[in-house]
């Protein structure tokens, strides 16, 4: 069977261990035929038809079969990992030569749920030949960064290029720095806006995705080649504007914490969800953050908040 033995059956062969290796057949109790099929199919026990009895066989001789059909099954499936791409690329060629759309005829598809969004981006990682911009305000949660370190690796050792903006809080936790340290290993490039911005993703120019609602829930992967030249104008901009990340990648302290950020936008008139989507917070945590300002600045009211922070921003 290949599978370690559960604990039942760790028990029943220890029994028979006990009783010298041997115990007959008859002597087996019927809540223990399970535990006795899962050895007999490891092989740690030896069926003696002679003298009707399972006999314990040394878990060290089986330990050395059991890892010899490993290693050769893990030879077997890296010979087909690299075989694969091989015996695909027909179809692969196919594909990259499938008939798209061109000129006007391309628009925007609204995909709706994450699990969605994220199985569509990971498509258009894999066919990207050239290029892959990124704005991505907020925090973005442990898992994701993991699967987004897998792909991003990838896609630098295909020879792509990737860009990111980042927001300062983005880069506040250790996940978040170990990704951009990894990434720029591999000569992603990163930069840091202490900006509003909206999320954004391009593909070798040609498709675009951006959030179509506020918690992200949906997308919208465009194709429109005006809609596309702005939004490579528009993070172009933010991009010239922007500071290198190498203190953040280092772990430095962000030059402004997240509650001066809170004020900030307090200070311009938005609302606490506001604040929330622009800093790509949840509104509990700008909420706590909130908190935290009227007890330094004893206010009393969101109001009168957004009016002292304004008057502090002033005085710097």
């Amino acid at each position: 069977m290949g599978e370690e033995p559960d604990e039942a059956a760790r028990q029943l062969y220890l029994t028979i261990i006990a009783e010298g290796g041997r115990i007959p057949c008859a002597s087996v109790a019927d809540a223990d035929r399970d535990a006795l099929r899962q050895l007999i199919g490891i092989g740690l026990l030896m069926v003696n038809r002679v003298d009707r009895c399972y006999t314990a066989v040394s878990p060290r001789s089986v330990s050395d079969r059991l890892g010899a059909e490993l290693r050769s099954e893990a030879t077997r499936l890296l010979v087909r990992a690299e075989s694969l791409p091989g015996a695909l690329d027909g179809l692969t060629r196919a594909y990259d030569a499938m008939p798209r759309p061109s000129g006007r005829a391309g628009g925007a598809v609204h995909v709706e749920g994450h699990v969605h969004i994220r199985q569509r981006i990971s498509q258009l990682v894999s066919d990207c030949r050239s290029e892959v911009l990124t704005a991505q305000p907020g925090q973005r949660p442990a898992d994701t960064l993991q699967v987004a370190l897998l792909q991003d690796v990838q896609l630098l050792q295909r020879g792509c290029s990737l860009r990111t903006i980042y927001q300062p809080v983005a880069l506040a936790e250790p996940p978040a720095l170990a990704y951009a340290e990894e990434v720029t290993r591999h000569g992603s490039l990163i930069r840091v806006l202490d900006e509003p911005f909206q999320r954004l993703i391009v593909f070798d120019r040609t498709v675009a995705v951006i959030s179509a609602n506020d918690d992200n829930s949906t997308a919208a992967f465009i194709s429109d080649p005006a809609a596309i030249a702005f939004l490579v104008g528009t993070f172009e901009r933010d991009w010239a504007r922007a500071d290198t990340a190498e203190a953040a990648v280092l772990g430095q302290v962000p030059t402004r914490t997240v509650p001066d950020r809170v004020g900030r936008l307090l200070a311009r008139g938005l609302t606490q969800r506001a604040v929330a989507t622009r800093l790509g917070l949840s509104e509990r945590t700008v909420a706590a953050h909130i908190a935290r300002l009227r007890d330094r600045h004893g206010a009393q009211t969101l109001f009168q908040l957004g009016w002292l922070m304004r008057g502090a921003r002033d005085d710097r």
